[in-house]
């Protein structure tokens, strides 16, 4: 039953609507005993007519009026006057921050200061036992100064209560009246899989909502949509959020964040709100970051290889980084007296497979992989029981070893006579000799991004929001090597590669996307810059088996490669794609591909469906093997005749509620 302007509700007299939900009608009112305007939320009249559910209420509504923190809006008691049963709120002034959303995707930093407040918010209620359970942009006004309020606490348990087995039919985010009113959509987007399949909730469900509300700052677009509801709750839970979509300048801990509370499974999501707001303090503070677990990013996409795909590259051999075994042939077989291969080995493909019982750590967190500039060996980050480190694998083998001492290593890159590595931790660039012995530290530098080892024994690196630094290769003080261009709006440079004449290749980011993309200077005179190239990743020099050099590239999940001149600074001819399935990553700037000093291309695939192919050690098709689909824990006999893995059939059902 509306209310008109001027209705008396014991001492509030309403003044004008300001909305409708699935919870009842609101209105502006005017408090005449303390001379403020309050909101009245007047309660669906079945409330009336069930004694019980109403006594139920209030004893609720008791509960959330002890709330009293800033970034939740206040309740301030309950009125009764005959059939209307009313809340009583703070009024909260603003735009929701649905309607912020609509004008598009939040910056960066202000949706961190807006989601830190959401999370204390959710922090300070969880720790008194009250579960918010429709946590959406609608149910947060957000003022001109972005102070934050959460509106409706736990007025979802008021009005339903705690049901020994939950109804969807009953549930207040699906409710008659929130479906006459439209508001279905919005609430749907926002629920845990398990309140889509009508299961007891807990303070999980706000994670998963606060997540979804996170991801839609960013973005400007939800999580979890359909053009149904049916198509809504199927996506929230079978479907993954389209990560793509996240802006470039998403800090790694916030993807990490994103994933940890977007995990379907309860259990293995996000445990505790405070740790989300811990993550964002240390975001805002700019705290240095440790790699995450495997666990962490279990939700993330997972590193898989395509299978016998067709070689169009012009290199000696293509290989692809993968989560499982990838190719049942280990097809690399290079005579070392034959350093140029033929052009038929450039059908040669291999995988590389993560050490047992780990996860490669790559372009989803701090990881790396870099191939040794005689094309022989494979450095990469992986992680084993939650513990990060460098490995190192022979291409024509299938061992990898761990290096000891490289906890934390990330980004790894090879010294010019591929016999030692350098790399990354939290805090310091250090190196390791591949022969073995204790790593040394070379200098401070933190959130490295990139390093090239010259033949002169200095080390060129970039780092987050600095210019490229230089510093021996035996220790010492880092100096500056350029200067980051304040009219080009350039905000760091990052991920530097050596070009055969000395020269040195690297990538600027910008506020402006023209000046974003890949520069030359000389290592001599670095004042004297090309801008060779606009694009959103770093590039690689590449020699070619066809005698002619090339800069490769990523544009999102393609990997491309244009023919370069490094003596004119020249691209020429036409881009030509090599693969459509590159993993992408989630680290600014970064191609998920490095190449050796001979002409050797890894690269990190991202195929999902894949066909397992027999190859002969000259790389010849021998034959497919089961379906396409998607395959775990390969497992090759010793015999080398037979395959066990376990095979995960394309999903076709919609949604099983």
């Amino acid at each position: 039953m509306g209310l008109t302007s001027g209705t008396r509700l014991g001492p509030y007299e309403i003044v004008a609507p300001i909305g409708a939900g699935g919870m009842g009608e609101v209105y502006r009112a005017r408090d005449s005993r303390l001379g403020r305007d309050v909101a009245v939320k007047v309660l669906p009249e079945a409330f009336a007519r069930d004694a019980e559910r109403l006594s139920r209420f209030q004893r609720e509504a008791k509960v959330l009026a002890s709330l009293n923190h800033p970034n939740i809006a206040s309740i301030y008691g309950l009125e009764d006057s005959g059939p209307t049963h009313a809340l009583v709120m703070e009024l909260v002034e603003g735009p929701t921050l649905a309607d912020r959303i609509r004008s598009g995707p939040i910056p960066v930093d202000e949706a961190v200061l807006i989601a830190k407040q959401i999370a204390e918010g959710l922090e300070y209620a969880h720790e008194r036992g009250i579960v918010h359970r429709d946590l959406k942009p609608a149910n947060i006004k957000v003022s001109r100064d972005d102070s934050v309020k959460i509106l409706d606490f736990g007025l979802a348990k008021a009005v339903e209560g705690e049901a020994v087995e939950a109804d969807m039919g009953t549930s207040p985010t699906i409710t008659r009246m929130a479906t006459q009113m439209g508001f279905i959509i919005g609430t749907a987007a926002y629920m845990s899989p398990e309140q889509a399949k009508a299961k007891p909730v807990d303070r999980r469900a706000d994670i998963w909502a606060f997540g979804c509300v996170l991801y839609e700052m960013l973005t400007g677009k939800q999580a979890f949509s359909g053009e149904t509801i049916t198509d809504i709750l199927a996506s929230v839970v079978r479907a993954e959020p389209d990560w793509s979509q996240l802006p470039a300048a998403t800090p790694l801990r916030a993807r990490v964040l994103l994933q940890r509370c977007l995990q379907k499974d309860p259990k293995q999501r996000l445990r505790d709100i405070g740790d989300a707001r811990i993550s964002l303090d240390e975001m805002i503070s700019g705290a240095p970051l440790e790699a995450p677990s495997p666990r962490e990013l279990s939700g993330a996409s997972g590193w898989r290889a395509a299978f016998g795909r067709p070689a169009i590259l012009p290199w000696s051999v293509a290989a692809s980084l993968a989560v499982a075994l990838a190719v049942l042939a280990w097809a690399y077989q290079r005579a070392a007296s034959n350093p140029a291969p033929t052009a038929d080995a450039s059908a040669l493909r291999t995988s590389i497979i993560p050490p047992k019982d780990g996860s490669f750590s790559l372009g989803n967190n701090l990881g790396g992989i870099a191939i040794s500039p005689d094309g022989k060996t494979a450095a990469f980050a992986s992680t084993v029981n939650g513990e990060t480190a460098l490995w190192v694998r022979p291409l024509d083998g299938t061992d990898a070893r761990m290096l000891p001492g490289t906890d934390g290593a990330f980004f790894p890159f090879w010294s010019p006579d591929s016999r030692s590595i350098a790399f990354f931790t939290g805090s310091e660039l250090q190196s390791v000799d591949l022969a073995g012995g204790t790593p040394f530290t070379i200098c401070e530098a933190t959130s490295g991004r990139g390093g090239a080892w010259t033949s002169d024994g200095q080390i060129i690196f970039g780092a987050v929001g600095t210019a490229l630094f230089r510093v021996p290769a035996s220790g010492g003080t880092p100096s500056p090597l350029t200067t980051l261009d304040a009219s080009r709006s350039e905000q760091d440079h990052r991920w530097p590669q050596l070009l055969p004449d000395g020269r040195l290749l690297f990538w600027a980011r910008s506020d402006k996307t023209d000046n974003t993309g890949v520069d030359v200077i000389s290592i001599a005179k670095p004042s004297q810059l090309v801008h060779l190239l606009s694009t959103d990743t770093a590039a690689l020099y590449a020699p070619g088996n066809d005698g002619k050099n090339y800069l490769v590239w990523q544009r999102e999940g393609t990997l491309v490669a244009q023919e370069f001149d490094p003596g004119k600074l020249q691209l020429m001819g036409d881009i030509r794609t090599l693969s459509n399935h590159v993993a992408t990553s989630t680290l600014v700037g970064q191609t998920l591909a490095t190449v050796s000093s001979n002409g050797l291309l890894l690269y990190s695939s991202a195929d999902t469906v894949s066909q397992l192919t027999w190859f002969d050690p000259s790389g010849k098709q021998l034959g497919t093997l089961g379906d396409p689909g998607e395959y775990e824990d390969l497992h090759l006999s010793l015999d080398g005749r037979s395959v066990a893995a376990r095979f995960l059939p394309e999903f076709r059902s919609i949604c099983d509620l």
